[in-house]
């Protein structure tokens, strides 16, 4: 699996720099072939306390459709979730009217009020669907995702605390999770008013209550059930399966966004 080259003005000194950020670097512990490769379809490694173990450095599958997959800047490949979050949801997502004329126009304006195009955060969601990848740290009692886009992250605590009872609002809400066997189910509420899942623009508001089922199916692969129930937004609950897959062998790059209407 190789690591694309990112050319954008903020990562122009990145080249000089590759040696320095580890990016051809064995990861340790990996089960590994004869030729030293690593072994995606061994099982999936395990906490000390008997829990499969998410960590690790991922990409979303793109599973590019027939007439191929959208480019992401100059480099990075997008998986279809990029632009459309529901892009593989039968009927597609079940927007209320006002939300679906709010997603036209917000396509018509080619993403121009997209918070990440501010250099905002993306948000709970679009953390796992921009194509730079993203790293997962699992910790006793706590889950981290650190993105590479904007080097920004997102909690997940697993130490048995509640969901807060009156969250302020805020870029990636508030998340708890449980385990159910083998998978981690979380929950997160008090996302922001002005959300965007996706390129397009499909909102999610502050009634959005959304549950993730993580599951790690093998040593290279990452599926995780996203649930949303936002019946402002909504018709109807949602599901969407993300699939991630393990980038072994490398390391986050030091990648930020830079606002140049400022």
């Amino acid at each position: 699996m190789m690591r694309p080259v990112l050319v954008s003005v903020a990562l122009l000194a990145m080249a000089a720099m590759a040696e320095a950020q580890w990016l051809h670097y064995p990861t340790p512990n990996l089960p590994r072939n004869v030729s030293g490769e690593p072994d995606l379809s061994a099982p999936a490694p395990r906490t000390t306390d008997g829990h499969p173990d998410f960590s690790g450095i991922w990409q979303l599958d793109p599973a590019c459709p027939p007439e191929g997959c959208v480019q992401y800047v100059t480099d990075y490949v997008a998986a279809r979730e990029f632009r459309n979050f529901g892009a593989r949801l039968p009927g597609g997502l079940p927007y209320q009217p006002w939300a679906a004329e709010l997603v036209k126009k917000r396509m018509a304006d080619v993403g121009k009020d997209d918070p990440v195009a501010a250099c905002r955060p993306g948000g709970a969601l679009r953390i796992f669907t921009f194509p730079p990848p993203r790293k997962i740290v699992q910790l006793p009692g706590l889950v981290v995702i650190l993105s590479e886009r904007d080097v920004t992250f997102r909690q997940i605590f697993t130490d048995g605390r509640p969901l807060p009872a009156d969250p302020d609002p805020t870029w990636n809400g508030y998340s708890v999770g449980t385990w159910d066997g083998d998978e981690l189910v979380v929950q997160t509420i008090g996302l922001r008013d002005d959300t965007w899942l996706d390129r397009n623009g499909s909102p999610a508001t502050s009634a959005a209550k959304i549950t993730q089922r993580f599951r790690r199916a093998n040593l290279g692969k990452l599926e995780i059930d996203v649930t949303v129930d936002d019946p402002k937004a909504y018709t109807k609950p949602w599901t969407v399966t993300l699939t991630e897959l393990l980038m072994p062998d490398t390391e986050l790059l030091d990648y930020h966004c830079m606002d140049f209407a400022q």
